[in-house]
């Protein structure tokens, strides 16, 4: 029971539900391990008992939590205050405030903020914590929008370097909000990766969430490429001739996105880049923004300059240089000085190229622009556990605990931030890693969204089954939100697919949070389909019903929910077009990835779309009928327009009937996945300008929009 009430004390579950009404006890040895991740020993009765007092002890002392969260419609319970206790506020401003006796009520009206509240009580103890005033809600998209999703690694140009770059996604933006009227451009995670090679391709398994990866850059487009004379303008050339060899290689050939080829070519451009002069106007800007970076750009970038000498996994640099203000890190850092500058300038260029996309972006009439996606973690050995190691838990990586789609569980690889630790720092790294993200963007995509409430950690060496819940204070993670978000003018939107704990929907809607909808998923799972029983009945064209239970309902439009970002599929699901031609099955057949007997899943597959279909028909919105590929994908795409979505995503990939998976779950070497440009029905890759010249394309667009095409 000591262990269990310790656990509970440190936001530990020691249970689960893996479906509704079973419950499964956590055992001691992982609720030990993940106490110990959290600085707690509660190896021994004894250890549990002497953590217990010392919890105990510490609550009883402490005048203030360790972080204040206030907004107007939830004030912070000050009610652990002795009476005649006196406050006082230091705002983010520098100005003192004499508040006087708690009053929760004026906390929530100072000014939105990151502050320092002190405390002092009748018997001379003192105490100050940071004060976080925030709003109750982030902004919402100020009207009804579509837009494109893209992974842009896989949207090449004639100009790109053999992946799609920031170029790209500037000329992407500018065409498609002059031309089709859309309204934001949703992207994969650019975060830093941990170098290679092998890099590894996912964008959801990065070194630092806080920088973006120069790989994305666009060398002709940063100023000095202009000024570069001689010898050096002679290799640029020639790395420009070879970058036109490897695009020839992916729009021509058969060969996939090679990140590490295109970084080899474009470190050495900037290599090249970096050593020219800059003029006295961009030597001040520059300058600017080192300042305005600070810490966590040197830290960044002397990761980065360490492991060109030692390998991006620091935990096998030499002892000395494992710690980032270790005395070996400050000896050494005079002999990388150069180094440092040159991965700054780096991130200083990306940050540039960027602005210039989201700029792109508005002045072609976006009301949001450019969605970046925050991905759910990091890579245990990369720039960001190197630089705030107090922050993660050593140890521990997060996942998902077995559920009826997966009896083993999962574990992503990617060590969880330590709830008290970011208490204790005031939410201080999740607000920069915000800041950071939201620079240059008109909204914000989270993934996994209900990580702000609860992850489950899993210790290391270890399966997925024997991991636990660990609670995060969704309260001030959601304020931190809102308040980032609201400086930055930018919306949210979670992603909330998949096991979705109780009430936390409820909550993200009441905060302004957006939704993620996507169309195959949105059905009523309390109410079976009314057509399943004639269906299975019937001796018509239609498939049979699946071996299973009748399907669940599929939602009328007017069900849906009205503050979501609304889709067809996304990067982990099957292109529409692959969807309907059933090759979606045929892949997964081919790499032996299906749940069932194969002719189990083709009839199930079927089923499910001509059910789809049937609805699609009956609404009225296949006058194409059945047959049509094309008529199908714009059909489903009218049906997302029926619905109340404030936000409308088109995956670029079915806007000219791509097959192919961007990413295929389950996989790792059997499929190419995060490596395969965009293409046609016949696997052909399309260029960008092919992509604007699209028949296809723009039939499907003009279903979303009245503007010119």
């Amino acid at each position: 029971m000591g262990r269990a009430r310790l656990a509970r004390l440190h936001g530990i579950a020691t249970s689960y539900e893996p479906a509704p009404g079973r419950s499964v006890q956590i055992t001691d040895d992982t609720v030990v391990a993940v106490l110990a991740a959290l600085g707690v020993d509660a190896s021994t009765p004894h250890a549990v008992r002497t953590a217990l007092a010392a919890s105990a002890e510490a609550a009883d002392a402490a005048l203030l939590p360790r972080t204040v969260v206030a907004r107007p419609a939830r004030p912070p319970d000050l009610t652990g205050l002795p009476e005649g206790s006196v406050l006082g506020v230091e705002t983010e401003d520098g100005a003192a405030q004499e508040l006087g006796a708690p009053d929760p009520a004026a906390l929530a009206r100072l000014p939105l903020g990151i502050h320092v509240l002190h405390a002092h009580s009748p018997d001379g103890r003192t105490a100050r914590a940071p004060l976080i005033v925030a709003p109750d809600r982030v902004p919402v998209p100020p009207r009804r929008s579509h837009g494109f999703l893209v992974q842009l690694y896989s949207l090449l140009s004639r100009q790109s370097w053999g992946m799609g770059d920031l170029g790209d996604l500037a000329d992407l933006a500018a065409w498609s909000g002059r031309a089709l009227g859309t309204g934001f451009v949703q992207l994969n995670p650019l975060h830093a990766a941990v170098p290679g090679p092998p890099t590894d391709p996912s964008p959801y398994r990065p070194s630092s969430r806080r920088f973006p990866d120069p790989v994305h850059l666009r060398i002709e487009h940063i100023p000095e490429y202009a000024h570069l004379t001689g010898a050096a303008r002679l290799r640029a050339d020639g790395l420009a001739a070879r970058a036109a060899a490897l695009r020839a290689g992916v729009l021509e050939g058969d060969a996939l996105i090679d990140r590490d080829a295109v970084w080899a070519l474009k470190r050495e451009a900037l290599e090249l880049l970096w050593k020219v002069p800059l003029g006295p106007g961009r030597r001040a800007e520059y300058c600017d923004f080192l300042a305005e970076q600070g810490q966590a750009l040197e830290d960044h970038a002397t990761w980065c300059a360490i492991a060109e000498r030692h390998g991006p996994n620091w935990r096998g640099w030499p002892v000395g240089l494992r710690e980032p203000r270790a005395a070996g890190v400050a000896r050494l850092r005079p002999q990388l000085l150069d180094r440092i500058d040159f991965h700054c300038r780096l991130a200083w260029f990306t940050d540039q190229q960027l602005a210039g996309a989201q700029r792109a972006a508005r002045e072609a009439g976006m009301g949001i622009g450019l969605v970046h996606d925050l991905a759910v973690g990091v890579h245990p050995s990369g720039a960001d556990t190197w630089a705030q190691q107090d922050a993660f838990a050593a140890g521990m990586s997060i996942g998902a605990p077995p559920d009826a789609f997966n009896a083993r569980g999962q574990d992503w690889g990617l060590p969880p931030w330590r709830p008290d630790a970011l208490a204790a720092a005031g939410y201080a790294p999740y607000r920069e890693l915000l800041r950071q993200l939201l620079r240059h963007a008109g909204a914000l995509r989270i993934d996994h969204v209900m990580g702000l409430f609860r992850l489950w950690w899993v210790p290391e060496g270890r399966p997925p089954t024997e991991g636990a819940y660990v609670r995060y204070d969704g309260e001030a993670m959601l304020s931190v939100l809102a308040l980032e978000a609201c400086r930055a003018g930018a919306a949210v939107i979670g992603e909330d697919l998949g096991t979705v704990e109780p009430g936390v929907r409820g909550v993200l809607a009441e905060r302004g949070v957006l939704g993620t909808s996507v169309l195959w998923f949105e059905r009523d799972y309390g109410e079976p389909a009314p057509e399943a029983a004639a269906a299975s009945a019937s001796s018509s064209a239609s498939a049979p019903a699946p071996e299973s239970a009748a399907p669940a309902r599929i939602l009328a439009p007017d069900e849906w929910r009205s503050d979501c970002l609304a889709t067809v599929t996304t990067h982990d699901l099957p292109p529409t077009a692959a969807r309907l031609t059933g090759e979606d099955v045929a892949l997964r057949e081919r790499l032996g990835l299906l749940a069932g007997p194969p002719e189990r899943e083709r009839s199930r597959a079927r089923y499910e779309l001509s059910e789809w279909l049937r609805e699609l028909a009956r609404r009225g919105l296949l006058p194409e009928g059945a047959g049509d590929e094309e008529g199908a994908v714009r059909a489903v795409h009218r049906f997302l327009l029926r619905t109340p979505a404030r936000m409308i995503g088109v995956w670029l990939p079915d806007a000219v009937g791509d097959r192919r998976p961007q990413n295929l779950p389950g996989t790792w070497d059997e499929y190419p996945n995060w490596r395969v440009p965009i293409s046609g029905p016949d696997g052909r890759p399309h260029t960008l300008e092919e992509l604007a010249a699209s028949p296809r394309l723009h039939a499907l667009m003009r279903e979303l929009s009245d503007g010119p095409c």
